[in-house]
């Protein structure tokens, strides 16, 4: 597989972000939405700000509170046998009986414009930021969908009771509609297709089960974008390959001559992220056709193996032009980077099923 990375590499660092927050630091600016508005390229970056802590023995977890539209900051004392600070992303109380955990940052979504594709300017103030109830610790890996003169911006929604995928829409990117939680608790790497399909809406999703089951790729439909039904399992992990961990949609499926194309995530056990791809039957999207027997693409570059969270490419949104894809991807839970790659390469790498 031929990979142009961008010479630019990383194209947005959490160096380059200022903190909304006063007292706070950016600890990554990454997995973000991609869409293309008004001759502009635009990245609707998670932003992770976390508290700074002066002293090395006191942790601080920041919370959304709905009624002083504020945020309250936590402390918790690393020699506090209640906690596990073991994940530098989450404090985890071990004494409970069911697993609780406060995260170390809060994310939101913030905007980044940029004419060529390459060179982004970072706007100051937050695009959405956590507002509602099922929100309170932040929101997380936007993606962006586009049905005609409408963008459908939809964002894994974290609180205290779970993670669900949350929904806006806008036509400018100035005014949002909120539609609320759209797949509840636990659901996250939701994609919307760009069209309607056999006068369906489909989405990809990733349930994660507590009982039975794995982090493994959904399909379900919809009259309405809002209300979703009809689930069903559409890929699962294989045993002993790059995938063998966990699964997840990564950019909106792209529709080519042979079906709908989903470039993934995928994960080992050791956590490493690699992309890869399965193509979709164009009329029953439910139907896997073909699927990546090696990732397309798999952290080489020292910005994808090194960061906050290392080994990890994660696809975002891709833009097709031709036959040349642009894909934006999340580096290392830390930064935003961008790769070319041959739309027919891709899909010649597929093994058909």
């Amino acid at each position: 597989m031929n990979i142009y990375r961008y010479e630019e590499n990383p194209l947005i660092t959490p160096a380059d972000v200022k903190p909304y927050h006063e007292g706070f630091e950016v600890i990554g600016a990454f997995n973000a939405g991609v869409a293309e508005y008004n001759g502009e390229v635009l990245l609707l970056l998670r932003i992770a700000e976390r508290p700074v802590s002066s002293d090395p023995r006191i942790v601080k977890a920041p919370v959304y509170n709905t009624r002083t539209r504020e945020l309250d900051i936590l402390e918790f004392r690393t020699d506090d046998e209640r906690y596990d600070f073991s994940d530098p992303r989450v404090i985890r109380n071990v004494h409970q009986s069911a697993s609780f955990e406060y995260l170390t940052s809060l994310s939101y979504i913030r905007l980044a414009r940029s004419k060529d594709g390459h060179r982004f300017t970072i706007e100051d103030q937050p695009l959405v930021y956590p507002a509602q109830c099922l929100e309170t610790f932040g929101i997380e890996d936007p993606r962006v969908t586009q049905i005609e003169d409408t963008y459908y911006i939809y964002f894994s929604a974290v609180s205290p009771v779970g993670i669900g995928e949350s929904m806006v829409s806008t036509k400018d990117f100035v005014t949002f509609t909120h539609h609320g939680m759209i797949f509840g608790p636990d659901n996250k790497d939701v994609l919307i297709f760009p069209e309607k399909i056999g006068g369906k809406y489909y989405a990809l999703h990733r349930p994660t089960t507590k009982s039975t089951g794995n982090p493994e790729m959904w399909i379900a439909e919809s009259d309405n974008l809002v209300y979703w039904g009809n689930h069903k399992h559409l890929a699962g992990l294989r045993e002993g390959m790059w995938d063998s961990g966990r699964i997840g949609g990564g950019a909106v499926p792209i529709r080519t001559e042979k079906g709908w194309l989903e470039l993934y995530h995928g994960a080992t056990k050791e956590h490493r992220y690699c992309m890869g791809a399965l193509l979709l039957d164009p009329n029953d999207p439910s139907k896997v056709i073909a699927r990546s027997s090696r990732p397309i693409m798999e952290p080489e570059a020292d910005y994808e193996k090194n960061g906050f969270f290392g080994d990890v490419v994660f696809s975002c949104g891709a833009l097709v032009h031709g036959d040349v894809v642009k894909m934006y991807y999340g580096v290392a839970d830390t930064s935003m980077a961008c790769a070319e790659l041959s739309l027919s390469e891709i899909l010649d790498s597929l093994a058909y099923e």
